[in-house]
């Protein structure tokens, strides 16, 4: 499947037809446990659903394919993915550098439960590669990158930070939710792990929990498929179902949600209400050319800085109608949010607190000019 494109990948790897009625769609395997054809003789290797299932390996063989890597591994959610991951393949003591911009549930997990299991997590700019060298110490295990980041949409460059990361004998794990892997694949730059919350642009309907690992090879696959079956944060079948069969349209939103988000970028880029603009597809942004350099498109998710302040913000993400105000990202409808407020309360008080002006902007896959419209109606509603 690998000499395949990408969208071809998406929609075939891991679907066989069902070799029984023929079905073109894999069915969903909604069973709890497996017969076995003797004491401890598993039937294609499936015992119990909490160890394996075929629906979940439908799409665990799908996502492997898309991201170029050796397996992959399906969770309940996409922190569960990142907690299997980091317990599989650290230990008490160990140092993890991370990013000064990244989705704050993956720094309330960092801060607040796997520092009192003795992580130790250093914070830094990720986009400074001399800072990165000063913050790695003997007991760094992982260097773990969001890019872009969320939800100041900076870009790491993943080949310059990898090298870093191996020559010090550590790792580069890589979460790609904001870009998904139509437009970035992070274990051909050099990555060694990537982590995804499939709940986003790989589920892509707003109707599904997931969380994925995919892995560059096999070194770390038993360790984090141990803490799988040990913790048993796996998705159900009727949830692998729903993102293996959101994963078929990937490639085609993806091209619809960058169009859209650059036109609603560049709208925004000329209009005072806004002091900032933070999409990597405009020429202006600080990572833009590492981004069309790593990228193949930049990408549905941009934040907005508003020129008169938090307030504004608050304003601003209460006065649209087509932007649905709610947490989460990716889906066909365009969602907007306060993070300061919502998705990084988490941050707040700390280095990574974000700034209290912004508003962060999931666009979706509606017309462009009805997106438009609905935001200037609300700059509108919140100026009288």
């Amino acid at each position: 499947m690998s000499e395949h494109s990408f969208a071809t990948r998406a929609i075939h790897a891991g679907q066989a037809p069902d070799p029984t009625t023929g079905a073109i769609i894999p069915p969903i395997y909604q069973s709890s446990t497996h017969v076995q054809d003797g004491i401890g003789e598993f039937r294609d290797g499936y015992e119990y659903n909490r160890s394996a299932n075929p629906t979940r390996s439908s799409l665990e063989t799908q996502l492997a394919a898309l991201e170029g890597g050796t397996r992959a591994l399906s969770f309940a959610s996409g922190l569960a993915a990142e907690d299997a991951l980091l317990r599989g393949i650290l230990a008490p003591g160990d140092h993890v550098v991370l990013g000064n911009d990244v989705y704050g549930g993956t720094y309330r997990l960092f801060a607040k439960v796997l520092a009192k299991w003795g992580i130790v997590s250093s914070i830094v700019e990720l986009s400074d590669a001399d800072a990165v060298r000063a913050a790695i110490r003997p007991e760094t295990k992982v260097v773990w990158v969001e890019t872009p980041s969320n939800p100041l949409l900076k870009v790491v460059d993943i080949a310059l930070i990898a090298e870093i990361a191996h020559a010090a004998g550590a790792i580069a794990v890589v979460d790609n939710t904001f870009a998904s892997p139509a437009l970035q694949q992070p274990l051909s730059l050099g990555a060694d792990v990537v982590v995804h919350s499939t709940t986003k642009y790989l589920g892509g309907h707003s109707d599904v929990l997931g969380g994925a690992v995919i892995f560059g090879d096999d070194r770390f696959v038993d360790d984090v498929k141990f803490q799988q079956f040990a913790v048993g944060a796996v998705s159900a079948p009727l949830d692998a179902w729903l993102t293996t069969r959101g994963i078929k349209t990937l490639a085609v939103r993806m091209r619809q949600h960058t169009e859209n988000a650059r036109a609603v970028a560049e709208w925004a880029a000329e209009r005072p209400e806004f002091a900032q603009v933070y999409y990597p597809g405009l020429a202006s942004h600080a990572g833009h050319d590492i981004a069309a350099r790593q990228m193949s498109g930049f990408g549905g998710m941009l934040s907005l800085g508003l020129a008169a302040g938090a307030d504004a913000a608050k304003a601003f993400a209460e006065s649209t109608e087509l932007f649905a105000l709610a947490e989460s990202l990716g889906g066909v409808e365009s969602l907007i949010g306060y993070p300061p407020d919502m998705t990084h309360a988490s941050v707040r008080g700390t280095e990574l607190a974000v700034p209290e002006n912004i508003v962060r902007l999931s666009v979706g896959i509606e017309d462009a000019g009805d997106l438009i419209a609905d935001l200037e109606q609300g700059l509108a509603r919140i100026a009288r």
